[in-house]
């Protein structure tokens, strides 16, 4: 008869050696720090003081209780993986490809592919009922620099302001962002300019409203806002100043960004949610609702003016 867990046979010795408790097959001399249960090596873990067992450990580590950064979200505790980031990237440069397939043109992908057409952003064709060039036109580009210049912005100031912020709440500043810089372009581009119909592609007012984003996080942690100001400012001059570059869908895109951030990491505070966890995350995404319903209104009051101004595009 053996006793399991505490000691072996009458043929192992006086007095009999205890057998690890999760390996009956295993004599040990070995035991947790926490529990005192004998232990062999396999099921040791090194701890601040000597080893315990793998049940003490994932105990020690239910009781420990979630990190969270400034936004809310869950912190791991390993270095994070930019994933939004990466996918983002990877689809804009997929809707590149599938243009450059068309248009067989490098440079001016915009020729000839189908896809542009039918994603790019005028504010005539949204009032005419095509929705989709509000989001769509977001992950377009005019020729391989313009690609470039924005894939190598979204990956230099995505990647820190999804870890910082969590995966949800980045893809939906994101998405906010890109929606508030359409919804600016609707309000002040004409539908034509030059004789021809005026077109908006491109991520750059996402990117704004990560640069703006940025800006809030760093208020939020008390820490000095100069330099990605200082890259807002310059990036506003190079608006103004070139021609073909879209001033409206970066200034909506960097309100939109630093709106939704705001509702998320001060709403709650403005709002007494204090140290009630849930109740800041409710705040949180109903503040990124109301600016999100925000630039939808000025979407819908840019169509209605549109269709009153030219009434073909109601039909």
């Amino acid at each position: 008869m053996t006793n399991p867990g505490w000691g072996g046979g009458a043929s192992e010795g006086i007095p009999p050696q205890p057998r690890c408790v999760r390996h009956q097959d295993r004599p040990t001399s070995l035991s947790c720090n926490r529990c005192g249960r004998p232990a062999c090596p396999d099921c040791l873990r090194e701890a601040a003081v000597g080893y315990q067992c793998v049940d003490c450990v994932a105990a020690g580590q239910r009781d420990i209780r979630p990190v969270r950064g400034v936004a809310g979200n869950m912190v791991s505790q390993t270095q994070p993986v930019p994933v939004v980031t990466y996918t983002l990237m990877g689809l804009n440069v997929l809707a590149f490809l599938a243009t450059l397939v068309q248009s067989r043109s490098i440079m001016n992908n915009q020729v000839g592919s189908s896809i542009f057409a039918d994603w790019a952003l005028n504010p005539g064709l949204v009032a005419s009922g095509e929705w989709f060039r509000l989001i769509g036109s977001g992950f377009l580009h005019f020729g391989i620099l313009h690609l470039a210049v924005n894939m190598y912005a979204l990956y230099i100031l995505g990647r820190d302001t999804e870890i910082v912020m969590g995966r949800s709440r980045y893809i939906s500043v994101y998405l906010v962002s890109l929606l508030g810089g359409s919804a600016s372009v609707m309000a002040f581009q004409p539908v034509f300019s030059g004789g021809a119909a005026s077109w908006t592609a491109g991520a750059s007012g996402a990117i704004f409203g990560i640069m703006g984003a940025q800006a809030v996080i760093l208020l939020r942690l008390r820490r000095s806002p100069v330099p990605i100001i200082s890259v807002i400012a310059i990036n506003v001059v190079i608006s103004i100043s070139l021609p073909g570059i879209s001033f409206w869908g970066h200034a909506g895109g960097l309100l939109a960004g630093a709106a939704a951030t705001a509702a998320f990491l001060y709403a709650p505070q403005w709002l007494g949610a204090g140290q009630d966890r849930e109740k800041s995350v409710r705040i949180g995404w109903i503040g990124l609702g109301a600016v999100t319903v925000v630039m939808f209104g000025i979407v819908v009051m840019r169509v209605v003016q549109l269709r009153e101004q030219y009434p073909f595009l109601a039909v």
